[in-house]
């Protein structure tokens, strides 16, 4: 069937491929000037991030907007922590190069104002070792870059003369590390070469989704570091959309390409078989992608602005990425045309003709999206030999588990279970520097002030207090009862004096915990403080580890709507596509599975710590509160990708064959080879991004890596095909009326 002839959406498609492949050059020359544009842009302007969390509504935040108000604290600062081996940091052979470490740093632009080491301030440990220097800032903490950090360190050198270490902490040592290794982008863009490599059998073909996937990447990740400038974007913005646009953009492109190659092999002209891969699998493709975004678009509901952050830009990464693949890929193919094939490592094996009846693109009434085409057996290269036509590995396979889809369905479903078990015990905490890897800058200076200060140090909480009517004075009874209250706190460790606002109405104090940032006496403490009975005043707690302490609460109350929404509309999208409300509700629920699948295998490494040390880490960490929710809604719309593909081939065998047991084993057969090429390429992308230092990176590329490698394997290969086996007709039954393939055809109920 040609292109003209297709639904609205292949023809529209279709139509756009070949206005690519007329004018490749044009296409290609806007999307270089696209992405010189935007990687230039974002060169000379840089690449602001703001990691500062932001929870409107909170008790947190009514703290925080308190003291923007009144004034008495806040305002962005940095530290410098001060150490010695030997000796004390006052010795008065240090003092001289301590007081020129505050005038010095104080000269530094952006720097407002230097709080030296004192022990009266509580800035000097109890042995005198161990010590901090605070540098406030005019500036906006996403304004603090590596550059600026480098001058307040090199400010501080006077120090390292005299014998004394000096280490980056809280947004200088952020802004010192940030932008670290690449390693984990060239080992992903490694491997995936290599999977390509062998999924083609050819340099040129293997090159091309690769070319493309970096251009847009190019663009896309260039884009989100231009928009820290308007908005407030968190540094893990970056990582992130640079981890799913790698994985993203080569699968695409790579579906793509499997069908163009496979219709020049079957002697379609390369103009022609370029529109019609566009119109069949890039409308595969832009669906996949649509599922993608609005999942990610369920995290508006979750009222948490730093997931709604992540949620568009990632979203933006893979509109980018579904835009590349439809209009900068069909010219890249146009203009290579058969040359595409050169430079093979094997030997090409003749095509097989096509089938009889409709060919590759989707009937008409199949729905929106078209994948591979389950009867002709073709694979990734055109080669007969990977799909249904010869007995391969996704062949027999397939074969088995609609033989005895009982037995299969029983197996996948205690694999998974094992998998996902864990995710029972799964509590939601706080990353924090002290569980970065061993050597940063971070961690060296929270392991240095929890040393000389204790564990609570790196943890401060404001307490910040109404006063109606104002207090006079810091002799207010009000005033000297809530210090007292709070100093009296079961689990505070000191209290710093008040600070009284101008106009009398506000009252600051900061209350250092005697536990650790992370642990979970620590949030009990804070919700312990909100409840402070001092009559006449009003109690509200903020600060970073506040904050972090109501963002999971937000996200535990939040995370069954996001879940609710997200499933809801994915699954309308999938009746859409399908038209068969069975499978839609049915692919809903399998990505449910993959994706608790990947809690189980996070709260096993970094919550209980089974193998944590070979991610680089060197105990166990607590899960980070929005990485389920940011988890959930970015691999239910991933996992989608391989169910598209997947039920599109056993529908089209279906509508040909009226046999649901015969399409259950061809779309397994026909789509094995290229699901299995797709996925390995995301897992290795994302797995590579455990060689990241952020704790919260790796958790990401790890949960994520985890979810694809059991969705393309246990879920797709055994799961999926064991149930649509067991299900029968049932899978393509539609409400009101009878389908009309059973109108037509008497094929066996199975």
């Amino acid at each position: 069937m040609r292109v003209d002839d297709a639904s609205p959406v292949h023809r529209m498609l279709g139509g756009l491929g070949r206005f690519c492949a007329r004018r490749p050059r044009t296409v290609l020359a806007t999307w270089l000037l696209l992405a010189v544009t935007l990687v230039g842009a974002a060169a000379v302007l840089g690449r602001p991030v703001d990691n500062d969390v932001a929870l409107p509504g909170s008790d947190a935040q009514q703290a925080r907007d308190l003291l923007d108000r009144t004034g008495p604290g806040g305002g962005t600062g940095g530290q410098l922590v001060l150490r010695v081996d030997d000796g004390r940091l006052d010795d008065p052979a240090r003092r001289d190069a301590l007081a020129r470490v505050t005038r010095e740093v104080a000269e530094v632009r952006h720097v407002t104002g230097v709080d030296g080491v004192s022990a009266a301030a509580g800035t000097l440990s109890p042995d005198g070792r161990t010590g901090w220097v605070t540098v406030r800032l005019d500036v906006s903490p996403r304004q603090v870059d590596r550059a600026f950090a480098r001058a307040v360190t090199d400010a501080a050198a006077p120090a390292g003369a005299a014998g004394i270490e000096v280490t980056p902490g809280g947004v200088l040592a952020s802004a010192a590390e940030r932008g670290g290794s690449r390693d984990s982008e060239l080992v992903g863009l490694a491997v995936a070469a290599l999977v390509l490599l062998l999924a083609f059998g050819g340099l040129v073909a293997a090159a091309v989704p690769l070319v493309t996937a970096l251009i847009t990447l190019a663009c896309a990740v260039s884009a989100v570091g231009l928009a820290g400038h308007l908005v407030a974007v968190p540094s893990v913005a970056g990582t992130l959309a640079t981890m799913v646009g790698l994985g993203v953009g080569i699968d695409y492109a790579l579906f793509l390409v499997t069908r163009h190659r496979r219709l020049l092999a079957e002697g379609v002209p390369p103009a022609e078989a370029v529109a019609r891969s566009v119109a069949g699998s890039g409308s595969a493709v832009v669906f996949a992608g649509g599922t993608v975004v609005v999942a990610l678009g369920g995290l508006a509901v979750a009222g948490v602005p730093i997931l709604g952050t992540l949620g568009w830009t990632t979203g933006l990464v893979v509109v980018v990425a579904v835009a590349g693949a439809v209009t900068l890929l069909p010219a890249l193919l146009a203009l290579l045309g058969h040359r595409i094939d050169r430079l093979r490592i094997r030997r090409r094996r003749p095509a097989p003709p096509p089938a009889s009846g409709a060919g590759p693109d989707v009937d008409p009434d199949a729905g929106l999206v078209a994948g591979t085409d389950s009867r002709t057996g073709a694979g990734p290269d055109g080669d007969p030999g990977a799909g249904a036509g010869r007995a391969t590995g996704w062949a027999r396979q397939a074969d088995r588990v609609t033989r005895r889809p009982w037995r299969w369905a029983l197996l996948a479903v205690l694999l998974l279970g094992a998998l996902a078990a864990p995710a029972l015990g799964l509590r939601l905490g706080q990353v924090d520097a002290g569980d970065e890897p061993v050597g940063t800058a971070g961690r060296t200076s929270y392991d240095r002030l929890a040393a000389g200060f204790g564990p609570g140090v790196n943890g401060p909480l404001t307490v910040v207090a109404e006063l109606t009517p104002p207090a006079g004075s810091g002799a207010d009874p009000r005033v000297t009862g809530l210090t007292a209250r709070v100093a009296g706190t079961a689990g505070v460790a000191r209290v710093t004096p008040v600070r009284l606002a101008d106009d009398g109405r506000t009252v600051a104090l900061t209350a250092y915990p005697r536990t650790a940032p992370s642990d979970p006496a620590t949030a009990a403490l804070v919700r312990t403080l909100r409840t402070a009975d001092v009559p006449g005043v009003a109690v509200h707690v903020g600060g970073a580890t506040a904050t972090r302490v109501d963002l999971a609460d937000r996200v535990g109350a939040r995370m069954p709507w996001v879940i609710a929404l997200v499933v809801g509309l994915s699954t309308v999208l999938l009746y859409a596509a399908f038209r068969a409300p069975v499978v839609a509700v049915k692919a809903a629920v399998m990505n449910l599975v993959s994706i608790g699948a990947a809690y189980g295998v996070l709260t096993a490494v970094f919550a209980w710590g089974w193998g944590v040390g070979l991610t680089g880490l060197s105990g166990p960490v607590p899960v980070e509160s929005y990485l389920p929710m940011m988890l959930f809604a970015l691999l239910f719309g991933l996992s989608m990708d391989y169910e598209v593909f997947l039920l599109t081939a056993v529908q089209e065998s279906w509508r040909a064959t009226g046999d649901n047991r015969v399409a259950v084993r061809e779309g397994l057969a026909g789509t094995g080879r290229v699901i299995t090429s797709a996925a390995l390429i995301m897992v290795t992308v994302f797995a590579g991004f455990v060689l990241q230092d952020d704790p919260v990176i790796k958790m990401f590329g790890l949960g994520m890596a985890v979810a694809v490698a059991v969705d393309a394997t246990v879920v797709r290969g055994l799961l999926v095909p064991a149930t649509m086996a067991l299900l029968g007709r049932a899978n393509w039954w539609r409400p009101g009326r009878r389908s009309r393939v059973g109108e037509r055809l008497a094929g066996p109920s199975s």
